[in-house]
């Protein structure tokens, strides 16, 4: 899986750090991590207990759900086509 890059440098998430503990101050922000973390694991749990109950209930009906390794598939040739397309303009460039 790749990582999208964050549009922010070192400098800038340093300053948001900075304000971070000038707004809360430092004795908080463990708890306020703490609390964001529980509710990052919260949604997580969440949407993996929504997709695990519309997958039971496809496969009740009868449904084929492994359409995902259809999909992969074509993404992959766009990604190809993409990169042959933009290969020749890379290296004009």
């Amino acid at each position: 899986m790749h990582m999208l890059p964050l549009f922010i440098s070192g400098a800038e998430i340093g300053f948001i750090l900075f304000i971070l503990v000038m707004v809360f101050g430092a004795d908080k922000i463990p708890d306020i991590a703490k609390g964001l973390g529980k509710g990052m694991k919260a949604v997580k749990n969440a949407s993996n207990d929504i997709k695990s109950e519309i997958q039971r209930s496809a496969e009740k009906q009868g449904i084929d759900t492994d359409f995902t390794k259809d999909v992969r598939g074509e993404i992959d040739k766009v990604k190809e086509d993409i990169d042959e397309i933009t290969g020749s303009v890379r290296r004009k460039l």
